[in-house]
């Protein structure tokens, strides 16, 4: 009875945990010519896995020499999947790949088959429960592993790291943020989609893949990389498109950054010396011009990638390859020389966000006080992991902070661009769950708990606190307001024809007269995004050849919260009876003096004056209804002389120019709330002669 348990033990044993089947003729006595095919594919896939392997300690990719080797693997596999040499070599080619999901049955079977398979297997077995989320026993499978590994190289350093990773990993996703992650099938497929780069009002966005393309693909059958588009409607991503113009090419082209009014995007290529450099491509229609390659100043004879605008396009930010010979690549910041020209200087190392792995890419929020970007280092969970610091007085960035689980994972997570609200970013991860390598997710963040209505929420940053699947059952929890932003959009419109007008428009701070931004609008569809900071009354001023300018004015106090304004601009022609309310002409309440504010305004108006001759206007004054009648006529009287009176200091003859006062006779809004009242206190002209 005794020596049948110990039978029935062992032959269970063998059941559980497997027998390891080597690649021995011995073991396939019975088909000798099968056995020499599938150890040739053994022997030809090892010799390019040796090479991978190769470029991991020295790190760089090496996924195309796992993929080879994938190739011969794979046909030794069918003919013994019971190898656990091959069951581990398998599983190192799909863990240094972006598919590394694939690897965790391999090494599984290979341990389970022979627990000394490979000097390695401690360390990928730690990997695998490290991607499963078992961080503790991740732990103790790195902790054995350093303990055999006496080798005196840097792959000590890359195990010091996983076991940071596992111990990071167990205090954030203890306390998860307020953030939903759901998948985008509508962008992702079965090969990589990576590289979001979205407009801030979230209803476009850019991103890389290496789908199917019509190119012919490399010697493993993966494609180049292209650049696609896709826009929202109705809540939905619509099919994505490749890019209209000669932008993507038959070697690899990726997407960086979109610029926040999504007329411009940076993006990596590789140049003719086989380095990657930064260039700049412009939306003109619905067509991106031919990529142009950024000076020298900045694209120097190593690889740059995953550039970045700053906020006010002052500066550029970037990875480079890391300094004094060492491999990885660092974030660095270049400024533009001269004011108005892109020209940059040198770049330097952003110290403050540098880790002593891989750090990028990165992403400069819109409001300029929050820099996010991806990093292998600082306390990572593992693989890359988004992190976020803050702007500084003086300078500079603060400290790094990891943002957390479910954003987050043991995986790689990298791309991170947000929309201006501070509801919505997009993210890339091979996380387990997609369709396959890298795909395409959106983070909506929570913020702090109130009204489920989210139309003007501003919050970027979620505190730290469990996920919410109710938000009625959450207590009240407090977040920091990030977007500070009145994103203004729309499109300028012939006012006859409806048709598309490329116009100018022309962005004034009425306080000081500057011009802060010009932006040309789409030519092929007039459609126009533009951000403004808080702190400022902006004078906004549209102009097209042969039409009236028109005006609009945003006086947003310091600290507003998010604002979207979407409005249609139907440009007037030059002809009689054409009329437009100048709305940065101000004048302090009651009185007839004009504010310096309106300085720009009128300028505008006296240039057109010039430029047109012949031109007559009658220049209207209007206000709301509050006081008698008599004053307002006269107040409004009072207000069109002295604008006719500012137009003929600057030269423009008084017999060209009439003026009316029509007090609130002329409404063009309801005098019954504080913004109909203020639509209706206005400064008109009117053409009379042409």
């Amino acid at each position: 009875m005794k020596n049948y348990l110990i039978i029935l033990f062992l032959s269970f044993s063998v059941f559980s945990f497997g027998q390891d089947v080597e690649f021995r003729a011995a073991n396939f006595k019975d088909n000798k010519d099968g056995f020499k095919k599938a150890k040739e594919q053994l022997e030809l896939g090892t010799e390019q896995w040796e090479l991978g392997n190769a470029q991991v300690f020295i790190v760089k990719s090496p996924e195309l020499y796992y993929m080879k080797a994938l190739e011969f693997f794979d046909k030794a596999y069918k003919f013994n999947p019971n190898s656990a040499e091959l069951n581990f070599k398998i599983g190192v080619c799909h863990i240094h790949s972006t598919h590394k999901v694939k690897a965790i049955p391999y090494f599984k079977e290979a341990y389970k088959r022979n627990v000394e398979v490979d000097p390695f297997i401690n360390y990928y077995m730690g990997l695998v429960n490290q991607l499963e989320g078992n961080f503790k026993k991740a732990l103790t499978f790195y902790n054995t592993f350093e303990t055999e590994y006496r080798k005196a190289d840097d792959f000590g350093k890359f195990v010091k790291q996983r076991k940071s990773e596992c111990k990071s990993a167990l205090t954030l996703v203890d306390k998860p943020i307020r953030a939903w992650i759901d998948h985008v099938p509508e962008l992702s497929s079965e090969y990589d989609d990576y590289a979001p780069s979205v407009t801030i009002d979230g209803e476009e966005i850019i991103f890389t893949s290496n789908r199917p393309n019509g190119h012919t693909p490399n010697e493993v059958g993966v494609y180049d990389d292209d650049i696609y588009s896709a826009t929202l409607v109705n809540g939905t991503w619509q099919k994505p498109t490749a890019l209209k113009g000669k932008i993507n090419t038959e070697s690899n082209d990726i997407s960086n950054n979109l610029s926040y009014n999504g007329t411009k995007m940076l993006m990596s290529k590789i140049n003719a010396q086989g380095n990657s450099d930064i260039y700049e491509s412009e939306l003109k229609g619905d067509t991106w011009s031919d990529p142009i390659s950024f000076s020298r100043d900045i694209n120097f004879k190593s690889n740059e990638r995953y550039a970045s605008y700053n906020f006010n396009d002052r500066s550029i930010y970037f990875c480079k390859d890391k300094a004094g010979g060492k491999n990885g690549y660092d974030i660095m910041v270049s400024g533009v020389k001269v004011k108005r020209e892109r020209s940059y200087g040198l770049p330097v190392q952003v110290i403050d966000v540098s880790s002593q792995f891989n750090d990028g890419p990165i992403y400069l929020h819109p409001n300029g006080k929050i820099m996010y970007f991806a990093s292998e280092g600082f306390n990572s969970m593992g693989g890359y992991d988004i992190f976020y610091a803050k702007k500084i007085k003086g300078g500079g960035w603060g400290k790094p902070v990891n943002m957390g689980a479910p954003i987050n994972t043991p995986y790689d997570d990298f791309f991170f661009a947000a929309t201006a609200n501070g509801k919505f970013a997009y993210i890339s991860s091979n996380r387990d769950g997609g369709k396959g390598g890298f795909d395409i997710y959106r983070v909506t963040f929570w913020g702090e708990e109130k009204s489920p209505s989210f139309a003007t929420e501003d919050y970027l940053l979620a505190s730290v606190a469990k996920p919410i699947q109710d938000p009625e059952l959450v207590g009240e929890v407090k977040v920091t307001s990030m977007a500070e932003l009145t994103v203004f959009k729309g499109k300028t419109l012939d006012a006859i024809t409806k048709k598309a007008v490329e116009a100018v428009i022309e962005i004034t701070d009425n306080e000081s007269g500057d011009i802060v931004q010009t932006f040309t609008t789409n030519s092929a569809t007039g459609k126009f995004l533009i951000s403004l900071e808080s702190g400022a009354n902006y004078g906004i001023a549209v102009k097209a050849d042969g039409y009236l300018f028109h005006s609009e004015n945003f006086d947003i106090p310091q600290g507003s919260a998010y604002n979207l304004v979407n409005k249609t601009i139907e440009l007037k022609n030059i002809k009689i009876g054409s009329k437009i309310a100048l709305r940065n002409v101000f004048f302090d309440t009651g009185k007839s003096n004009i504010r310096s504010e309106s300085n720009a305004e009128l300028d505008r108006l006296v240039q057109l004056l010039k430029d047109v001759p012949s031109l007559k206007i009658e220049l209207s004054g209007h206000t709301d209804n509050t006081g008698s009648a008599q004053n307002n006529i006269k107040l409004s009287q009072a207000r069109a002389d002295a604008v006719v009176q500012y137009l003929t200091s600057k030269g423009i003859a008084g017999n060209r120019l009439t003026a009316k006062g029509y007090g609130s006779d002329k409404p063009v809004d309801t005098n019954s709330t504080a913004t109909g009242r203020q639509n209706n206190r206005r400064t008109e002209f009117e053409i009379t002669a042409n």
